[in-house]
């Protein structure tokens, strides 16, 4: 919401601006956090226009910006730069301008004398949990630059796990939805075409031909029931996920899936070393740092063994103790971090960790792309020459009759 005021300085200068904030109070408290006199405040029907300046339907800021924006913070305190001057610069550099509008923000709230952690906190959409509390306990370490390069280090290394288990699957994924909805063509407007013309001939069909037929006939009679029914149970399963027990019932459906399941562990493995390790490196508690990262986990079922976990370690057991507890967490990681324990090398042992689960997650993923483009040629020929067989050879009957 975007609000107009006119404000007198502690200089006693008169000016006159624009502020966006979610309510008059949150405004009025802006201003006065810079040490304002606040003449009047008004409403603009600018910031609701459709030609507003500001308007974004679906604001959002990618990995990649934050990553960026990560390492320019770092470059910037490495110089010198305050924190102020630093997100006034990068704010008018920005290309998003979500991301431009939040960095804006961040700057008010710095010079109103909030702490850089807790003005990053407001901004959740764009700043996680994990973020705010790297950055916090950079303050109290007075080592800020060094933790933005750990953020952008990590937050890259994230990403480029992630976005390569998903890339696998887009050029599957094309494939098999233009070969369905090829086939739903085929069936829905060829088929019953040629289902009149064997009608009319009376002429016996082989058994494959009355599937592909029983299938057309489905589809041209009840296609649009069922196409209202797949919306229908796909909307009341988006809502199941929403609930606390649908997203555990979802997180273990997708850990117990064969294969994909073994991917998905190493993946959520990875970046549960990964995060402690960052977190530890910066000098965040244990406890703090098993709460933190069972928040960005992303899997329910992982994600409350570690808040088990955590409180068990809070409980005084040794991190090794506690998760040998439970199956989701293997041998292999417990007996390493357990060495750490009893080097005192765990930050060492948890990024030996992360790096051995990425190449196993990186692996995991070549194999399974080897795998699925030959299975999806053998599928889809085998799809298509059962259609092409089941419309060849009783139009090959009737011409051989003649």
């Amino acid at each position: 919401m975007l609000f107009t005021y006119k404000i007198i300085t502690q200089d006693g200068e008169e000016k006159e601006g624009s502020i966006d904030a979610v309510s008059r109070d949150v405004a009025i408290a802006s201003l006065q956090r810079r040490g304002f006199i606040i003449v009047s405040l008004s409403e603009s029907d600018e910031g609701g226009s459709l030609f507003g300046k500001e308007i974004s339907l679906f604001p959002r800021v990618s990995n990649k910006d934050v990553v960026m924006l990560s390492r320019q913070i770092a470059t910037l305190f490495d110089a010198h730069v305050s924190a102020l001057r630093a997100f006034r610069l990068l704010a008018t550099e920005m290309e998003n301008p979500f991301l431009s509008k939040t960095l804006i923000e961040v700057s008010d709230d710095i010079q109103g004398g909030v702490s850089l952690s807790k003005a990053l906190s407001r901004h959740t959409e764009v700043f996680s949990e994990f973020y705010v509390n790297m950055v916090k306990a950079g303050e109290e370490s007075g080592n800020l630059n060094q933790t933005f390069l750990y953020l952008a280090d990590y937050l890259d290394r994230s990403y480029e796990l992630t976005s390569k288990t998903k890339n696998a699957l887009v050029y599957p994924t094309f494939v098999v939805v233009t070969f369905v909805v090829v086939m739903t063509l085929m069936l829905t407007m060829v088929i019953p075409k040629l289902s009149a013309i064997l009608t009319e001939t009376g002429q016996e069909v082989p058994a494959y031909t009355k599937a592909v037929l029983a299938a057309s006939s489905f589809l041209t009679t009840y296609g649009l029931f069922f196409l209202v029914l797949l919306i229908g149970g796909g909307i009341m399963l988006w809502q199941y996920g929403r609930t606390e027990q649908g997203k555990l019932t979802f997180a273990r459906i997708r850990l117990e899936t064969p294969y994909l399941g073994n991917l998905y562990t190493k993946l959520y493995l990875s970046r549960i070393a990964d995060n402690m390790n960052t977190m530890l490196s910066s000098g965040i508690s244990m406890v703090r740092a098993i709460e933190i990262t069972s928040t960005v986990v992303g899997n329910e079922d992982y994600r409350q063994v570690l808040m088990k976990v955590s409180e068990a370690v809070k409980s005084g057991s040794a991190l090794s103790s506690a998760m040998e507890q439970y199956p989701q967490m293997p041998t292999i990681l417990v007996q390493m971090i357990r060495v750490g324990e009893e080097t005192g090398e765990l930050g060492e042992i948890l990024k030996t960790l992360a790096a051995f689960y990425k190449r196993e997650v990186d692996n995991a993923v070549d194999t399974l792309v080897g795998l699925i483009e030959p299975i999806m040629i053998v599928m889809l020929g085998l799809g298509v020459s059962i259609l092409l067989a089941s419309v060849l050879v009783p139009i090959y009957n009737i011409t051989a009759g003649i």
